[in-house]
């Protein structure tokens, strides 16, 4: 019979897979975006499965929260039967959606059974509910069983959660505040794991940077082991039936209280049934250790090593220039009644995105629904900055832009004025909540739309918001590199992106 369990376990997956997208189908769109979830693809629920480390004996213990149609369970069921015959398997299940409590019954009943048919034991629970609640013991589910997993398996949901919301404030108060329900889904299979445990996922990349994930970079970091990374070239094969265009990366990583950490395994593809390439990463280049924002640098090959040694490579960062980046002061739904649609007497220019073009600011812009102007006053005045030159980045891009970051000065011979406001959706360089000068700012703004800072955010930042610290963890020319970059630029005309870089090339060595 050990012959025919390749064959009969591929059967387990395909049925599942067939389950998957019957279920697919069928799920209205507005409840998939409501609960947030895309089911795992086969390829791509064998692929996570087969980072497993399976053990030589004895029994595993499996969680799969948020598991659809079971696809996740099935991969890695499958391959305990091929594998370990002799282990004694234990799954837990969770669902929220009742709609799909009769599709993962059926996936689990169909492990249990071909499990037996080798000899192998099965044992499953369907916990028919939100996973969250399970582990807190809310809405009256069962409370946590006593023992820890050996194997958390997920695909979990995403979508973002209210700093007021039940989700929110029963992770943080077991694990550690996060913003994100995948990432909270990742910080309790941390939690639930026992020792030298694996959590193995699919989840979007944006937790491996930006402020918003700090809390729990550091609660994930202080407690796992990366040991396998792996990205993918083209962000439309991960999900090719839903039309997810999330940038996503697979990963396993280990449970572990090791203050030494080996190296990461980093692998990339285009798709799942394309060549892989795997590459082994030191770990303090992942995850520089004297980092206070906990980043995860994943350098999916040696293109993105070289990018990364060169950004290494520059000489300063930013108090190095005298310089600091904030986010716009001006909020604008909080300061509504001091907002003019045009600019009148005792109004200053209020600078959106919208004004960002070709290198500077245009100001004011007519005939639109943002405003142009804030009124200074006590209540302003501290939302406002002095006249000088200051470098503006849009917080906000579409994944579709030809440049992840945007800036442009902010020159006060184009714009005259006693102050500016600048709105909550730009980022905003300034020296001490001052003017750059002149030259140090056009420079800057040359070297932040340059490709090969373009190229280095596409690489290493999971998402398309470009905050304000991101931008302090990046490193710069120095001022005299950004002074030569700026003399050579006149804010009258903007250069093609040919000549910027040809710039950049021959001052920034």
């Amino acid at each position: 019979m050990a012959t025919e369990a390749p064959a009969l376990t591929m059967d387990l997956v395909l049925r599942t897979e067939g389950r998957r997208q019957e279920s697919s189908a069928a799920l209205d769109a507005g409840r998939r975006s409501k609960l947030g979830q895309f089911f795992t693809p086969a390829p791509a629920a064998d692929f996570i499965a087969s980072l497993a480390r399976l053990p030589e004996s004895g029994s595993v213990r499996i969680l799969d929260p948020g598991a659809g149609a079971g696809s996740l369970t099935a991969s890695l069921v499958a391959r305990l039967i091929e594998e370990r015959p002799g282990l004694k398997i234990s799954v837990t299940a969770c669902e929220v959606d009742p709609q799909l409590h009769t599709t993962l019954e059926a996936t689990l009943d169909d492990c249990v059974n071909t499990a037996a048919r080798f000899g192998v034991h099965v044992e499953v629970n369907l916990v028919r509910g939100d996973f969250i609640s399970w582990v807190t013991g809310e809405n009256g589910l069962c409370s946590l069983p006593p023992e820890p997993f050996d194997f958390v398996i997920m695909n979990p949901p995403y979508k973002k959660l209210a700093a007021s919301s039940r989700e929110r404030k029963s992770v943080a108060a077991i694990c550690t505040e996060t913003s994100n329900i995948y990432s909270a889904f990742m910080a309790l299979g941390v939690h639930l794991l026992g020792s030298d445990g694996q959590l193995l996922a699919i989840t979007p990349r944006s937790f491996t940077n930006g402020p918003y994930f700090r809390p729990f970079r550091k609660y994930f970091l202080d407690r796992m082991h990366l040991d396998h990374v792996h990205v993918f070239e083209a962000r439309n094969k991960v999900f090719a039936d839903a039309d997810v265009l999330q940038e996503n990366v697979i990963f396993a990583a280990t449970r572990t209280n090791c203050v030494e950490r080996g190296p990461v395994v980093v692998s990339t593809s285009r798709s799942y049934s394309e060549e892989v390439r795997e590459r082994s990463v030191p770990y303090a280049q992942m995850v520089h250790p004297d980092d206070p924002e906990y980043f995860i640098h994943i350098s999916a090959d040696e293109e993105d090593t070289a990018l990364a040694a060169s950004h290494a490579s520059l000489p300063c960062i930013l108090p190095d220039l005298g310089a600091q980046v904030s986010t716009g002061r001006v909020v604008d739904f909080r300061s509504k009644e001091h907002l003019r649609p045009d600019h009148v007497p005792g109004a200053v220019p209020l600078i959106y995105p919208l004004h960002m073009r070709d290198g500077v600011i245009n100001w004011p812009v007519k005939n639109i629904k943002k405003n142009n102007a804030i009124m200074l006053n006590e209540q302003t005045e501290r939302l406002t900055f002095p006249l000088g030159h200051y470098v503006v980045v849009k917080r906000l891009s579409s994944k579709e832009e030809k440049r992840r970051v945007v800036a442009v000065v902010f020159d006060p011979e184009r714009v005259p004025c006693e102050r500016i406001g600048f709105e909550n959706h730009v980022n905003v360089f300034h020296a001490n909540g001052s003017g750059l000068p002149p030259e140090v700012a056009r420079g800057l703004c040359l070297w932040l739309n340059s490709t090969i800072l373009d190229r280095f955010i596409r690489r290493f930042n999971g998402h398309t918001q470009v905050n304000a610290t991101d931008l302090r963890n990046l490193r710069y020319p120095s001022i005299e590199q950004l002074t030569a970059m700026g003399s050579h630029w006149q804010t009258g005309t903007w250069p093609m992106q040919e000549e910027i870089d040809e710039l950049v090339g021959q001052n920034v060595k």
